[in-house]
Parts: C-alpha cells; structure tokens; sequence
C-alpha cells in the first residue's frame, strides 16, 4: 500500500476526486466537501493510501492556494479595491481583531499563557479563503452583501498575516519550549523551511521585503505588459501557459524567499496586473490548474486530520471545534448586523466564515519554529482548524436547508389599484424594459393607453418619472374589466415572465375576442406558442438589436451601407415567414430539423441571388397599401 512512486500517489488522487465529487454534487454535498471526504478516506486514518508523503504533496496543496489567490487579484482592479476600503478595512479589521481578543480571553481562561492564547487567538481569527470562496461560488452567492463581505474580510486576513508574522516571535515563551512536533502534522511540516531572510536582522528584513513588494508592483506595471505582448507574438498558446506559470512561481518563491507568505505577493501581483489587456489570457490559460490544485489541496486538508487526537480526545477537540464555530459565528453575526446587513445576509456572513483557515496550519508552523507555542497545544490546534474547515461545507448545507427557508417568504398580496383611465384604446400590460419602449412611442406620438405593471419596485420606479400606471396582473379577468378591455382595440403583452403573459393571451382570446394582441415573445419557443395561439402581432425582444448588429458588422467589413440594410430587410422578411411556418411543426422533432435545414439554405440562396426583388410587404418603411386608399 505504501508505494511511493509519483504515478502511484497521483493516480490515486485523481481516483479519489473523480469518484467522491460527482458523488457528493448529486448528494447535494458540493465538491469541497467531496473533496475533504476523499482526502479522509484514502488518508492515513482511512485507506492509508496517501499521508506518509505529507510534506510534497502540501506544497502542491498550497500552491493551489497560490494561484486561487492570483486570479482573485486579477479580477480586483486597484479602484474596486479603493471602494472595497471601508467593508475591507473596517469589516475585515474588526472581525480579526474581536475574534483574536475572544479566543485569547478564553484561553487565558482555561489557564493557557497569555502569550500562548494570543497567538491561539490570531491563527483562530483566520478562516479558510479557499472553502469560502469555492463554497459561495457554486452556490452563486458571490454577489451577494454576504459574499462581498466575506470577500472583504478573508482579503483583509490574507494582508494581516504579514504583521502576524512579525509579531508572533515577539511572543516567544522566555527559556524556551519543547517544539517536537506532534504526529501527521503534515502542513506544519511542509511550511517549515528556513529562508535566507532569517539570518538578517530586523531592519534588514524589513528592507528587504519593502525592496521585494515594491519590485514585484514596478514590474507589474512596466515590465510584463511588453514582455507578454513580446510572448504573444510567437503565437503558441503553451508558451503563453508556461509564462503566466512561471510568473505565478516566480513570485512565490520571491515572497517565500523574504519570509513572507507566498498567497499574499501572488495576491498582489494579480492585482497588480488586473488592468493589464492580458489578464483575460492568463485567467483562462491558470485556472484549469487552479482547480486541479485546490482540489488536492482539499483531499489534503481531510487526509492530515490526527484522528489518533480525536479518539484519544474526543470531548477536547470536538468541544474545540463546538467554541470556536460558536465564538466567531457572535462575532461575525454582532459585525454584520453592526455594518448594517440584513438579517439573512448576517446569518449567512456568519456561517460562511465560521471556521479556520488554511494560513493557520502555516501560523502554527511559524509559532512552533519561534516557540510560542508547545507541541502539545500545536496538535490540538491543527486538528481543530481541520475538522473545522471539514465541517464548513456541512454548515453551509444547515444554512441552506434550514436557517434560509424562513427568510424566503412571499409578500402579502397588493390590492389592485383603482383604475380610473379605462377608456383608452390601447392596454399595455407588462412596463419594463421591453414595454417601456414601445410606451413612450405611443405616448410621444399622442396616443392614449393604460399601463399594467405587477412589480411594485417598477411601479414605483415608474411614477417617479412622471408616467401614470396601475398596479395589477393583466391575467386576471376583474382587472382587464377594470382597464377598459370591453372598449379597447389593442392589448400589448409586455410581460416579462413567459407563462404569464400566455395565460394573458388565453384569457383575452376567450374573453375579449375582439382585441388584437401583440405580444412580446421571450424566444423563438415562446414565439410559436404565441402564433399557435392567433396573436396577430409576435415580435421577439432580441430580434431586432441583433439584426442591427448584424448590419453594423457587414457595414465594418467593407459591406456597403444601402445593401446591408437590404439584405437584413430580407432576412428579416424570410425568418418571420418561416417562424410562422415552423410554429406549426413544433411537435415533429424530424419534420421540423429538416425543414429547418431547408429553410437556411433557401436564404443562403436567397441572399446570394442578385434578381430579388424586394416586394413591399418586404420594406415595412412604407404602407403602400394605405397609399393605394388614399389615392
């Protein structure tokens, strides 16, 4: 079992996550999870496949970390930084702070060294970057005032582990300690290495990292702009692969180097290149890597949990991991609701981060290096930030099923408005982005209509700019009463939602025979719903623009102007004529592919020919109908 080929060891990671994550994501479980619980299977408390070759499979593990950090600073441009400030400094400043004061008070409580408990406090402040963000991702919770500011506060802990670091040592137990590492301590074994920086003195080091941060951001704004233009032009894609690797590296080591945290200079120096043109190219040509890495950095984190301390333990460290979960949840909470976030985006705040994080397994290296801390309180330590992190992903899954249900309630119903304009010839149902246009046609020509709207924040958006509309749902029958359908000519379904606005043409037709609709289709599916019902008028909301895009583009490439407006009034012409026809083959899947292909290429040909004559049904621009009557 103990193979230590390099094959071996990666083919049986690859298994691992190949078989435990699609496991876990249909369970609902998400990939982290999957993850952490491959790494605690194959683990040397599991399989005992892996966990003997502890410190390089670690540093690979940490340079997923790296990169994930690398492409975060590269979507951060230096002036969503500046705005990020406050939340960042403020959010991110507190929670460190606060928390590191409650565990150290705690400590000293339970008779822990005041010393000892500071440095506790510290690591424990940290939560994980790579669980948070993978977590809020899939769950596309990113945008939100939760994950905005659970990205401020985890960017806020990665800068403070620079200042942490410096002060740890300041914390060394006079007389020193006993540092005999404790067993499987894996990440504290791989982030044990002696730099060159440890032999300068304090200035000196000092010097050296404000020498080296301030090189990475001089060249990052001088130097790699020519140098990837320079790469660029040879035309290979593995070249421009193994640059942005090579960077990524460089940079690391540069920081390792220095005595510094290599996430943190890969971290800046993606921000450094986020105004860079290509940043787009290094984002797509590192993050397959990324994703690779953080998954072995997961299995890793689950395959170097002691559970020998847990079982000998177990009330210890599952009460460890009970108080810190507990500790930084109140704080987290207290901090949202002090920053003034909603309730629900408070309690999800105080989930997502209510764990340790990854730079406390290097913290507690550096601390035991140091002697701050004993092995003895380093064991316990790293298995409780461990588990903690294990336990993230089943915390995140409580919130989901549990916590957010009861803020996800409906509003009580709105009472129709009154409608006192329902003598009007024409009813607009639906005023949003599509209705409004068509609206305000209407309304500048002198036409009079009565506008529906069913989102109260459009209504309200609406009257403020001056238009009178009602609230209501145009798929109730007492309220086109109401509107005047009896009276109307012209019913416009603006709606957003699909099955709505169909239930508002199926009540129409049944009740006002007479009104001709024209309606609003979402895409060509919808369109043939439409058509199959008799609305007189489908036009789909993206027909259009993208016509005219299509026109500017012809007119860019040397088209000249008068023909590719005509060629777009015939494709126009044709496409309407066979979305009609199609409608009504809908339900052959064979039929209607192969009348489909027909179709495309009796336009091909169509456009090609140079005798078309265009009819005027063709160009809408003049109503020769009308012209012949008045003539």
């Amino acid at each position: 079992m103990h193979n230590e080929g390099l094959f071996f060891q990666a083919f049986i990671y690859l298994v691992a996550a190949v078989v435990s994550v699609p496991i876990a994501k249909r369970l609902g479980l998400g990939s982290v999870l999957g993850y952490l619980l491959a790494g605690v299977l194959i683990g040397p408390f599991g399989l005992r496949f892996v966990g003997h070759e502890g410190e390089d499979v670690m540093h690979f593990a940490e340079f997923g970390v790296v990169m994930m950090l690398f492409l975060v600073g590269l979507e951060l441009q230096p002036s969503l930084l500046w705005r990020l400030r406050v939340p960042i400094l403020g959010l991110g400043g507190l929670q460190v702070v606060i928390t590191a004061l409650a565990v150290t008070a705690l400590g000293i409580v339970l008779g822990c060294p005041w010393q000892m408990a500071i440095a506790v406090g510290l690591i424990l402040a940290m939560s994980s970057t790579a669980i948070v963000l993978q977590t809020l991702n899939e769950k596309g919770l990113m945008k939100t005032e939760a994950g905005q500011s659970c990205f401020s506060v985890l960017l806020f802990q990665d800068i403070a582990v620079i200042p942490i670091l410096a002060l740890l040592p300041l914390l060394a137990v006079k007389g020193g300690i006993a540092s005999l590492q404790p067993p499987n301590l894996m990440w504290v074994a791989a982030a044990q290495t002696t730099t060159p920086s440890a032999a300068l003195t304090g200035w000196q080091q000092a010097l050296l990292v404000m020498v080296t941060v301030g090189g990475i951001i001089v060249a990052g704004r001088f130097l790699m702009r020519p140098i990837f233009r320079f790469i660029a032009a040879t035309r290979l894609q593995e070249i421009f692969t193994a640059t942005a690797l090579l960077l990524v590296i460089g940079i690391a080591l540069a920081m390792q180097q220095v005595g510094l945290s290599p996430a943190l200079g890969t971290f800046v120096a993606g921000v450094v290149l986020a105004d860079n043109e290509y940043r787009h190219e290094l984002e797509t040509d590192i993050a397959p890597f990324k994703g690779l890495l953080l998954g072995l950095f997961f299995i890793s984190v689950g395959a170097s949990i002691n559970f020998n301390l847990l079982l000998e333990q177990p009330l210890l460290i599952l009460g460890l991991v009970m108080g810190l979960a507990v500790v930084k949840f109140a704080v987290l909470l207290g901090l949202g609701r002090f920053f003034r976030l909603e309730l629900s985006q408070s309690l999800l705040f105080a989930f997502a981060l209510a764990q340790g994080g990854e730079f406390a397994f290097v913290l507690v290296s550096f601390s035991l290096q140091n002697q701050v801390l004993t092995a003895a309180i380093a064991g316990p330590l790293v298995a409780v930030v461990a588990l903690s992190m294990m336990l993230s992903p089943l915390i995140m899954i409580v919130h989901e099923k549990l916590v957010q249900p009861y803020f996800v309630h409906t509003e009580p119903e709105r009472e129709a408005d009154t409608i006192d304009d329902n003598e009007n010839p024409i009813i607009i149902a639906g005023f949003g982005r599509f209705g409004q246009i068509v609206g305000r046609l209407l309304i500048a020509n002198g036409c009079k209509a009565t506008i529906l709207e069913h989102n109260p924040g459009q209504l309200d958006l609406l009257r403020r700019f001056g238009f009178k509309a009602f609230y209501g749902d145009a798929s109730r029958l007492d309220l086109l009463h109401a509107a005047g359908a009896e009276q109307a000519k012209l019913l416009v379904v603006a709606i957003d939602e699909r099955d709505k606005a169909l239930a508002t043409v199926d009540l129409v037709r049944q009740h006002f025979p007479h009104l001709k609709i024209l309606a609003r289709a979402i895409d060509r599916r919808h369109a043939y719903e439409l058509i199959r019902r008799g609305v007189e008028v489908v036009q789909r909301e993206t027909f259009g623009s993208a016509l005219e895009m299509g026109v500017e583009v012809l007119k860019l490439l040397g088209v000249r102007s008068y023909k590719a407006h005509r060629v777009a009034r015939i494709f126009r012409w044709h496409d309407e004529q066979a979305l009609r026809e199609m409608a009504h083959l809908e339900g052959d899947e064979k039929q209607y592919v192969a009348r489909s292909r027909q179709l495309t290429a009796e336009l091909e040909q169509l456009l090609q020919s140079d005798d078309f004559d265009l009819t005027p049904d063709v160009d809408r621009a003049w109503d020769t109908s009308a012209l012949r009557k008045d003539a």
